[in-house]
């Protein structure tokens, strides 16, 4: 395992949309689900007017990023086609793009060409939740592009990922597996990733809990950490509730991450999230 007292150089911008973000301090990302199905009902937003609302409201409570996604990837969801991906996402990100010029928008797919087609209608970096495993063409297309890349963990797709779960050690597997990955985009020529561990995909909720209580070790790989746990199931089913009353689990544990190095949170509830990012950056001044 890595050293504690170790010191690793971080990236510490990003250019997003030709955008210089700075990541002095953590960034917001507002979920925003264009889909029927993801598991928590409170993100949901199967029409256009709803998704501009759900926009506006993470955008007045201080979200830097909006991440819209057309396929649900909870485990077990059904599949979606390429066609109905595109059919939901593509007027969203138009439409975005066009009421909100000064956000940036993260299209979360794990295909090549919902993401190429988002960022031609305006979106400025892509949330693959497969890390490239699901097309083998994403990462050219992100070279190709020249956008930032988030690059998640993730075994098997969201029908097969919970029987997926065998590690030698959690840790240092999903470790290896990213900074392959990260050799492979540095070859190509891509310089703006963004690591996500994956929590809640093909990880057991214990192994969800050592991956985080390790999240530090992730400081190796040497680019921005973003931590996507908000009302998953590693909450809500350690706190024997359900999806809708995980808040408080969550911003507990956002809370925790941010001390533990994490530079992006990726939620749902952006205003409770904007008021942990205001205090934490009070502790550190």
């Amino acid at each position: 395992m890595i050293a504690k007292d170790k010191v690793f150089w971080k990236k510490k911008i990003l250019n997003i949309g030709g955008k210089i973000k700075a990541l002095g301090h953590p960034l917001i990302m507002g979920i925003i689900n264009i889909t029927p199905d993801s598991f928590f009902p409170g993100s949901r937003s199967r029409e256009i007017e709803d998704m501009l609302i759900k926009a506006r409201q993470h955008n007045e409570n201080g979200a830097d990023i909006l991440d819209l996604g057309g396929y649900s990837t909870r485990p077990g969801a059904d599949e979606v086609s390429i066609d109905e991906e595109l059919e939901r996402v593509i007027p969203a990100v138009e439409k975005i793009a066009e009421e909100f010029p000064d956000i940036s928008i993260s299209i979360d797919t794990f295909r090549s060409q919902v993401a190429a087609k988002a960022i031609e209608a305006g979106a400025h970096m892509v949330n693959d939740v497969s890390g490239g495993t699901l097309d083998e063409n994403m990462f050219d297309t992100i070279a190709h592009y020249r956008v930032p890349y988030i690059l998640m963990h993730m075994r098997g797709d969201p029908k097969t990922m919970t029987q997926k779960t065998e590690y030698n050690n959690v840790v240092q597997d999903v470790i290896s597996v990213l900074q392959n990955k990260l050799f492979d985009l540095e070859k190509r020529g891509v310089g703006d990733v963004i690591i996500d561990p994956g929590f809640g995909f093909a990880k057991t909720v214990e192994q969800n809990f050592e991956l985080f209580s390790n999240l530090q070790a992730f400081q190796i790989l040497e680019r921005p950490i973003l931590v996507g746990l908000s009302r998953k199931s590693m909450i809500w089913r350690t706190l024997k509730v359900n999806p809708e009353d995980a808040l408080n689990g969550t911003t507990a544990l956002n809370s925790i991450a941010l001390l533990k190095g994490a530079d992006i949170l990726r939620v749902h509830d952006v205003k409770e999230t904007k008021e942990i990012i205001q205090l934490f950056k009070f502790i550190n001044n």
